[in-house]
């Protein structure tokens, strides 16, 4: 493996050839050098100017590395750093939202109602299920079969008033998909 370095700088320019003959040329977003992994960014292989197609290799499994242009490691803007804050508030979220979804599962709630539970998640945090039921913001119940008129709760509330508007919604929005579904169904079966 010719021209193969210790570790490659940020923003350099690197071509391998991978153990099936494949020419991999882009700029580096990443290197360990422990695992000997090189992350490359590369034009578009859709010709799409708006993307990148990148490229994780295996250093171990080239035949040629080469570095096309070299970029100083301590030239340019340092990289930023990671708001692990953030990221850790991210991967909570996402951890609970799908022990919610897990919990549907195991009580046997339709499709119906995992839909209904994931469309009004996607706004409100305050939701979760108790048995086949959802409970909003702990003042507003969703029961089987989850349609408008299985919300209950304080009438004279904004939040009962507010799912409400979210189920309606969310029922027009699945009738539309339907009978979008039924038409390109029946598209298809009279090509036949």
């Amino acid at each position: 493996m010719a021209g193969v370095s210790d570790w490659f700088s940020i923003g350099s320019t690197v071509a391998c050839k991978t153990c099936y003959n494949k020419e991999i040329e882009g700029e580096v977003l990443a290197f360990d050098p422990q695992t000997k992994m090189l992350v490359l960014k590369s034009p578009s292989s859709c010709g799409r100017a708006s993307v990148n197609d990148v490229h994780i290799v295996n250093l171990a499994l080239v035949s040629d590395v080469q570095v096309k242009r070299e970029v100083s490691p301590t030239g340019g803007d340092p990289p930023q750093s990671l708001n692990l804050n953030r990221l850790n508030t991210r991967v909570r979220n996402q951890v609970e939202a799908k022990k919610c979804i897990v919990k549907s599962l195991q009580a046997g709630v339709s499709p119906e109602g995992q839909k209904l539970f994931i469309a009004i998640a996607k706004t409100i945090q305050q939701i979760t299920w108790s048995g086949p039921n959802i409970v909003v913001l702990n003042d507003v119940t969703i029961a089987p079969p989850y349609k408008l008129d299985n919300v209950h709760g304080n009438e004279q509330s904004k939040a009962y008033n507010h799912i409400r508007k979210v189920v309606e919604k969310h029922e027009k929005d699945t009738a539309i998909a339907v009978e979008s579904q039924q038409q390109t169904m029946q598209k298809g079966s009279s090509l036949q």
